[in-house]
């Protein structure tokens, strides 16, 4: 039997389960970690196993307003362990199920490009437009969940946006265009086609690697086509695998495997045609989420 005051068991259990999902979504948007989001998860349970069920009223708000929360401290940890990370950190990539893909706002908001956008906002800023914008949170729930107003989390919204729109990628890009565009990388990087991969990059295409000081990546970022072409069409001799498309954050990507291991997750950024960023995951610590499917929610 439960104590008085807290919740049954059963039932705190269900809706926990139910909801889990969404809030695993709202705190890996939030962090861009899925070993994080996994443990603000674990805070939140031992919170809401706690809570007397019949004092709330919607118990999808409370769980969010719980995960927002635990996220947000954590996010402001996760910046100071980033200062100190060696080399360029980047977002743990998800192997997503078909279903994300399809829900093409859900997809754009957890796309390796828009996470790396949502890294150049403050924390409350983060929090704010993940929940307003991804999951339609309303203003008065969003303010309880990051202790202001909702005056004040208006404009932090409106600033948000504005940010966002800046950086966000141009223009649509339809699933057969992204795939296209990665078949046609996928081959000149394989056949160290120099002039391919230049028609393909953006002239002021990034290249990005994330090693964590592990496994060999770029140390900075690359910029420019002719670099990032000649750097490509150089490692085509070593590739030692074929690089094998898969769906990462709800978008075509190339997975490089080694004896049955993840290696190698490369993204891309497509904007107006042309791709503009490439985003390598090396580092082994945030490559476990590539081994099953992991189902995200709005």
């Amino acid at each position: 039997m439960s104590a008085p005051g807290e919740a049954s068991p059963d039932l705190a259990t269900e809706t926990f389960l139910a909801h889990r999902n969404l809030l695993f979504t709202v705190a890996y948007e939030m962090l861009g970690s899925a070993a994080d989001a996994e443990d603000v998860l674990q805070e939140t349970w031992l919170k809401w196993a706690g809570v007397n069920l019949d004092d709330i009223r919607e118990h999808r708000a409370y769980l969010v307003r719980i995960t927002t929360r635990q996220a947000l401290t954590r996010l402001r940890t996760l910046g100071r362990r980033k200062e100190s990370y060696v080399g360029t950190w980047l977002p743990e990539p998800l192997l997503t199920a078909p279903d994300v893909a399809e829900d093409v706002e859900l997809a754009d908001s957890v796309s390796m490009a828009m996470l790396l956008v949502l890294e150049t906002l403050r924390p409350t800023e983060r929090a704010v437009f993940v929940l307003r914008e991804v999951f339609d949170v309303p203003y008065d729930e969003i303010a309880e969940a990051v202790g202001k107003s909702p005056a004040a989390v208006r404009q932090i919204g409106h600033r948000a946006r504005s940010h966002v729109s800046a950086r966000r990628p141009r223009g649509d890009v339809t699933p057969a265009e992204t795939r296209g565009a990665l078949d046609a990388f996928r081959k000149a990087v394989e056949t160290g086609d120099l002039q391919g991969l230049l028609d393909l990059l953006a002239p002021d295409v990034v290249f990005l690697g994330d090693g964590g000081g592990v496994k060999q990546a770029v140390p900075r970022p690359i910029v420019g086509a002719d670099k990032v072409a000649r750097l490509l069409a150089a490692g085509s001799t070593q590739l030692p695998a074929p690089l094998r498309p898969m769906q990462v954050n709800g978008h075509p990507a190339l997975v490089l495997t080694l004896d049955g291991e993840v290696d190698t997750v490369l993204t891309l950024r497509i904007d107006e045609g042309k791709i503009t960023g490439l985003y390598a995951v090396r580092n082994p610590a945030k490559l476990s989420h590539m081994d099953t499917e992991t189902a995200l929610r709005r």
